[in-house]
């Protein structure tokens, strides 16, 4: 049985250890900065009432020596911010072998994984990412249970520096249960229109004019409220990614466009099919409670991670090849004031 070490405890990190787990292919552990609130066992709910998921890890520990050395994977389900890194933690227990190394990939790769673990790890060091997470997933009890909201129908896989492409797309497809297809290179992986443009679109609609001292009476829903507004400016941030598209080494439709993606042909369908997405209902805008009602939250990672690790690095590689990206300068500058401001 293989063996793969998730790293992280968010979401996705819960449900795709006990996922992993449960169905027998893998013997999984987890890399964690808070061992001692997991559980052995994790209870994952799936949708439409299916059976619950319960599965034992092989262990859980915060040092890489414990959980890292021997794995023949490494999965990060990690924010942008804790890439780098924890990839400096793993360097050392990684296993060196052109046949049986340790690979390194991650659940989604449009944080800046791929160009992290170039900087980071040496060159013999197999990698692969997802152009976007395999499910949508939310934490009910911290290292005991958590929730399988949505599956995706397929995936996309990128594999670099390795031969092994064709075993480690099999092993990716194996590892979610999903079929999934290889992509040409890491940019088709990196480059995505789903969360580093879809967040700070919404973000932007909801609250551009907010000032200091306003408080909302509640906590509107993020997608099932979805506006035309929020959709038009989506429908801009992909314009502008799609003109970076156009210039680089993807292949031509690699990464949809967002109206393709969602079946729609204007902001009016787009945001009624936001809205509709079953998997996205019940998930509300990042606020926190203050006196009197509600507030942005400006620390949640709907701010720290998509804007300056989604959607910054889509922007800094357009500015690299002499793309205009006036939508995407105004959205990211906005979304920077309210991520330093929680700092000041």
């Amino acid at each position: 049985m293989k063996k793969i070490c998730i790293c992280g405890g968010g979401n996705i990190a819960h449900v795709a250890a006990g996922f992993m787990a449960a169905r027998g292919l893998f013997e999984v552990s987890i890399l964690t900065r808070r061992p001692e609130r997991w559980q052995k066992s994790v209870i994952i709910y799936r949708p439409d009432n299916e059976q619950p998921l319960i599965e034992r890890l092989s262990q859980v520990s915060s040092k890489p020596e414990d959980v890292v050395t021997d794995a023949d994977f490494v999965l990060l389900c990690l924010p942008g911010y804790a890439i780098r890194d924890t990839l400096l933690q793993i360097k050392p227990c990684l296993r060196h072998d052109a046949i049986a190394g340790t690979a390194v990939g991650s659940v989604v790769s449009s944080t800046g994984f791929f160009l992290h673990a170039a900087e980071v790890l040496p060159a013999d060091v197999p990698l692969f990412g997802l152009q976007r997470v395999p499910f949508i997933a939310r934490t009910k009890e911290y290292g005991r249970s958590a929730a399988l909201l949505g599956y995706k129908a397929s995936l996309a896989v990128a594999v670099e520096h390795t031969c092994r492409t064709e075993e480690l797309r099999l092993a990716v497809e194996q590892m979610f249960s999903t079929p999934t297809r290889l992509l040409n290179n890491f940019y088709e992986a990196s480059l995505s229109n789903s969360n580093p443009l879809l967040h700070p679109a919404r973000l932007y609609d909801l609250w551009h004019d907010w000032q200091e001292g306003t408080v909302y009476e509640r906590e509107p829903m993020f997608y099932e409220e979805w506006t035309e507004a929020a959709a038009r400016a989506y429908m801009a941030l992909d314009g502008e990614l799609q003109q970076l598209l156009d210039i680089l080494p993807v292949e031509k439709n690699s990464i949809p466009t967002v109206l393709d993606y969602y079946e729609s042909s204007d902001a009016a369908s787009l945001a009624a099919k936001l809205r509709s997405i079953e998997a996205f209902k019940g998930i509300k805008a990042p606020m926190k409670a203050v006196s009197g009602g509600y507030v942005p939250d400006f620390g949640s990672r709907y701010f720290t991670e998509d804007f300056p690790y989604g959607l910054g690095i889509i922007r800094r590689l357009a500015a690299e090849h002499g793309i205009a990206t006036p939508v995407m300068d105004e959205i990211f500058t906005w979304g920077e004031r309210c991520v330093k401001a929680i700092h000041e």
